[in-house]
């Protein structure tokens, strides 16, 4: 048996620290905190790149200045759960910095610009992005939930699926507390400050 592999990867999905915890401790100055929120949402940062088909070396300049600009602003970001949405706008202007100072004469076809990517393979690096995003969103939003709820969730979504009455077994609750227990952390899920932020910048 496997799990759904969006919510099996990574520590946010299997108890580790919430963005709002990993931030307040960041700014607190510890390393460790800091560090973590480097590593869960770099994934995010260099999908965005790569829509925008930068190279290895524009990457990292544009990586290193985001991850600079979040240092300049972490004490001033209200809501820490809606970080994955302020890193996505800030790589896309640092993105965007970077095909300008490209279009200087001695780099003159450099790279592409959006209006000039073919319809296609713009719509896939869109569909790359919003899935990077919607998979941090998620995993971040997943970690909100109780311990319970995040068990239930990860039986529930077993590939094959897995029987009601083996999830009864296992957690020790009853077949038919199952569907509307379910419903409610679905519910909760789409209510978290992180999904809202990505629905918000969908919008």
């Amino acid at each position: 048996m496997s799990t759904n592999p969006d919510l099996a990867r990574g520590d946010p999905v299997r108890g580790g620290p919430p963005v709002t915890s990993l931030v307040a401790r960041a700014r607190n100055g510890d390393k460790q905190a800091w560090e973590a929120l480097v590593e869960r949402y770099a994934p995010l940062v260099w999908s965005i790149c790569r829509q925008h088909r930068l190279d290895g070396a524009d990457t990292a300049d544009v990586g290193q200045n985001v991850w600079l600009k979040l240092v300049e602003q972490l004490d001033r970001i209200r809501d820490p759960a809606a970080l994955p949405g302020w890193l996505a706008t800030t790589t896309r202007r640092e993105c965007w910095r970077v095909l300008r100072a490209a279009h200087r004469p001695e780099a003159a076809g450099y790279g592409l610009d959006a209006e000039n990517i073919p319809d296609r393979q713009s719509g896939m690096a869109e569909d790359e992005l919003l899935r990077a995003e919607r998979n941090a969103a998620l995993r971040e939003a997943f970690s909100h939930l109780p311990a319970c709820s995040q068990q239930l969730l990860i039986l529930l979504m077993e590939d094959p699926p897995m029987p009601y009455a083996e999830i009864s077994d296992r957690l020790g609750i009853p077949i038919g507390s199952i569907g509307p227990t379910r419903r409610r952390c679905l519910e909760k899920l789409r209510q978290d400050p992180a999904i809202a932020a990505l629905a918000d910048a969908g919008a």
